[in-house]
């Protein structure tokens, strides 16, 4: 077998291995099904192009989780962004909402997820469905471990007071 082909093999196995789990995490930080497995792959090129510079292979599901976290994050700002703009343009910015099944908790979480800031919804996300330590979270987002205490208390409020709300109407 050729150096290429293993490389290529290797990749592919690399892939089938961490995509769905990346994939799962992309959805809870986008609630778009589309645009989540955009990101796993853009996600895993990145990754997977600086794989031969990597010191320890085993460190390729935590860079490419970091990547995806990152890339979502953009997302967010670039949506954030586009909304402002609309908005002071005297347009409404219209929300689009994930097609989902038809389960009301689904989509009022995905929904009240979606009302967070994008440091928030992340670090919900790695801490509560990761279920990484918060010194990982601070890790994965680059910040301090106080911030991640901070925004998982400040964004578990906000969904509780989303979703109480959503109860009501």
């Amino acid at each position: 077998m050729t150096a290429a082909r293993a490389k290529t093999t290797g990749l592919a196995e690399l892939y089938s291995l961490h995509a769905p789990k990346a994939g799962r995490l992309a959805y809870l930080l986008t609630g778009d099904r589309e645009l989540a497995e955009d990101l796993v792959q853009d996600a895993f090129v990145r990754v997977a192009g600086h794989f031969g510079g990597l010191r320890s292979p085993e460190s390729f599901e935590s860079y490419l989780r970091q990547t995806v976290v990152n890339l979502s994050r953009g997302h967010w700002r670039r949506k954030s962004t586009e909304r402002r703009y609309l908005s002071s343009h005297g347009r409404r910015a219209a929300l689009t909402t994930a097609e989902l099944p038809d389960v009301a908790s689904h989509r009022t979480i995905l929904q009240a997820l979606s009302g967070l800031t994008d440091r928030q919804r992340a670090a919900i996300v790695l801490r509560y469905y990761e279920d990484l330590t918060e010194q990982q979270t601070a890790d994965v987002i680059g910040c301090s471990l106080g911030t991640v205490k901070s925004l998982v208390s400040r964004g578990m409020e906000a969904l509780r007071t989303e979703i109480k709300s959503e109860d009501h109407r």
